[in-house]
């Protein structure tokens, strides 16, 4: 039977059923239309504040609003985990994008930054009210400080920062898809993890076997993704495209005939790190 999370998802994947892309916003997301550089955030340094959870050197929380799980608990996101306010976690939109942190305080922070991934969300308090907030890890938080410093930086609480986009580096590894617990002929969830680049998601599609036709998936929460339609017949092939730069991906056959719920399958690609 499948858990009270399950559950859930196929609610919501069912109230959120997708309607057919209009052909302006299909031309927009694949290819036609606007540059490819249209989306992308602006690369300044902005302002921001900063807090730290968690043990004082540790890696933050569990799992997260994303969907992660325990993947934040191990290299590569490990002690690298951000939990975000609402105007950058974007609904789950956000989720796998990368930030550069640093505080200013030249007396007790260094000039490096700390590069962190957004796998949560911070609402209310510090990141209520519009504000662009990062809550970060103890150990991120501590690497801001020059050598020996950390204790007293994180004394501190709460620091004036500035932040940027990043490209997100995960050292080798290709993109890989969760089917989440409780996914059936009729109803799919997918979770995605390890997207390269601009790290976050504006789109994902699944075609079936034998078939030419690009099924829309719903963006259920966090990085999650789901599709009410059935039978599905697989291998299932992929196709991402990034919600910054609109850059498109496509993986085939990545998920097997005989897939299972709770198995994770890993492509061979990612995107390109640069942006």
């Amino acid at each position: 039977m499948a858990s009270s999370l399950s559950l859930a998802l196929v609610l919501l994947c069912i109230l959120l059923l997708p309607a057919p892309a209009p052909p302006m916003a299909a031309a927009l997301l694949f290819g036609g239309g606007k540059s490819a550089k249209a989306g992308l955030q602006d690369m300044e340094w902005r302002p921001a504040t900063a807090t730290w959870y968690g043990e004082a050197d540790g890696d933050g929380s569990d799992g997260g609003a994303c969907g992660y799980g325990t993947l934040v608990d191990v290299v590569p996101m490990k002690a690298r985990v951000g939990s975000v306010s609402p105007v950058l976690f974007k609904d789950g939109e956000g989720c796998g994008a990368c930030y550069k942190v640093k505080c200013l305080d030249h007396g007790i922070c260094s000039r490096r930054a700390v590069t962190v991934i957004v796998t949560d969300e911070c609402p209310g308090g510090m990141c209520g009210g519009g504000r662009t907030h990062f809550d970060l890890s103890g150990a991120a938080f501590s690497r801001m400080a020059v050598a020996g410093a950390g204790g007293r930086l994180r004394d501190r609480g709460q620091l004036s920062v500035v932040f940027r986009r990043t490209a997100c580096k995960y050292g080798g590894k290709s993109i890989a898809f969760r089917v989440n617990e409780g996914s059936t002929n009729f109803w799919l969830s997918l979770l995605v993890e390890f997207e390269d680049g601009e790290g976050d998601l504006g789109s994902m599609q699944i075609k079936q076997a034998n078939s030419v036709e690009w099924l829309d998936m719903k963006h259920v929460w966090g990085a999650t993704w789901c599709l009410v339609r059935g039978p599905l017949v697989g291998p299932f092939s992929v196709r991402l495209t990034t919600l910054s730069g609109r850059k498109t991906l496509t993986a085939r056959d990545v998920i097997p005939k005989n897939w299972t719920p709770k198995a994770t399958y890993t492509s061979r690609l990612n995107f390109d790190v640069s942006f």
